[in-house]
């Protein structure tokens, strides 16, 4: 994984509630074992037609949103199955960061473990963010993980709440196992000092 520190983006809004994982990639694509091509994969049912041609009313595959490292979702987003495809797909079209209301738990945590940040915001902080975009909708936010604060244009905040582990695994670009690897100075110094002990 990639350190994250801070993303500076404009924003893809996609503001459903109740995104589920099997919205998000469908259960088809779950064969795959690999990270590698899953972003085309995203919202597939939504992207594409039938005859796989893509749909040109879904967000996605409108012009003005390559590039956008942010997705603005509604309520209870990544809801569903525990399928880690979910945030392998977000992070594979060109995501970092998804913001919305609330989350499903285990795609929270699946995401977190996949160098994507998701941001929960509170209704009056999301409504002011749907609003932005709708004035303008090629505005850029800045998410700061350091600090935990979304700042928009003309330079307002909002803060959003991050568990200190998970924060120093993302700013750091690494998983649970690899910031035990990182330790192992650590840990073969206490293990020579209970060795002495004995």
């Amino acid at each position: 994984m990639q350190p994250l520190s801070t993303i500076t983006s404009r924003v893809v809004v996609l503001p459903l509630n109740d995104i589920d994982t099997d919205q998000i990639i469908p259960a088809r694509y779950l064969k795959a074992t690999d990270k590698q091509g899953m972003g085309a994969n995203l919202f597939a049912d939504w992207r594409y037609r039938p005859d796989g041609s893509p749909n040109p009313e879904f967000i996605l595959n409108q012009p003005g949103i390559q590039g956008a490292q942010v997705l603005l979702a509604g309520d209870n987003f990544g809801c569903g199955s525990s399928r880690e495809h979910a945030p392998w797909a977000l992070a594979g079209f060109g995501f970092k960061a998804v913001i919305a209301t609330s989350f499903g738990d285990i795609f929270y945590n699946n995401a977190l473990k996949n160098g994507l940040l998701p941001v929960t915001v509170d209704a009056a902080a999301h409504q002011m963010l749907l609003e932005l975009f709708e004035e303008a909708p090629r505005a850029e936010l800045i998410i700061d993980l350091a600090n935990q604060a979304i700042i928009f244009p003309g330079g307002h905040s909002e803060h959003f709440p991050m568990n200190a582990f998970s924060k120093a695994c993302l700013l750091q670009g690494t998983d649970e196992l690899g910031y035990l690897l990182g330790m192992q100075s650590r840990i073969r110094a206490f293990e020579s000092s209970i060795d002495a002990q004995a």
